[in-house]
């Protein structure tokens, strides 16, 4: 579980794709200081294990069809990634309940400068779109951040000057690519109010209340 509040800027150093899976290395520094193999990092807001690490970095599997349904497929070397370690019990809740599990990506229509802030417009597919709400969270890339408006197949952020320096989207263009995950409640809540579309079949019968009298 994570939290979308970016720990720091890392560094593709290499992606090595094979049959099944592949392997990615990515450069870092801060989130070293208490790692272990098989913790759980968020990489663009797609949440990897490391399997192993040293002083200039970090290790992970990446399954191929993570590589096929987030940006990381487009990773090459020197790219910057957000980096965020699993929240712990004890941390301080800074953004929203992010799963590191990327429900699809999204691509920039335009950046746009406002006084101190820059406003991105995403456009989204339904699916994605239907749980997007004004004032809600989203995780970018990771990044937890909220929604302000909403289109019919777009939504719009607005980012300070903090969260441009400290994440990709300081790197971000029209045109790019994303990874988008959307507000787990409201999954859950839609789950949760659905019909049942099976009903358990009863083995009483007519024949069984007659002979019971009634």
């Amino acid at each position: 579980m994570f939290t979308g509040i970016i720990e720091e800027l890392g560094a593709v150093i290499s992606v090595k794709r094979g049959g099944q899976s592949s392997m990615i290395r990515i450069g870092a520094s801060k989130i070293l200081e208490d790692l272990h193999t098989g913790d759980s990092i968020a990489v663009n807001g797609v949440c990897l294990t490391a399997v192993a690490f040293d002083g200039q970095g970090f290790m992970a599997d990446v399954m191929n069809e993570t590589f096929e349904k987030s940006t990381l497929e487009s990773l090459r070397p020197k790219d910057p990634v957000n980096l965020e370690r699993a929240m712990s019990a004890g941390g301080r809740f800074g953004g929203h309940i992010v799963a590191g599990h990327v429900d699809g990506t999204g691509t920039i229509l335009s950046v746009k400068q406002d006084a101190n802030a820059v406003w991105f417009k995403v456009e989204v597919r339904p699916e994605i779109l239907r749980y997007c709400i004004k004032k809600g969270s989203i995780a970018i890339d990771g990044i937890s951040l909220t929604i302000a408006e909403t289109g019919t197949s777009w939504f719009q952020v607005s980012v300070i000057p903090h969260t441009l320096k400290q994440t990709v989207l300081g790197f971000r263009k029209p045109g790019e690519a994303v990874n988008l995950e959307n507000d787990m409640i409201g999954k859950y809540v839609e789950k949760l109010l659905e019909p049942k579309t099976e009903e358990k079949s009863s083995s009483l019968t007519e024949e069984m209340l007659i002979n019971a009298g009634f």
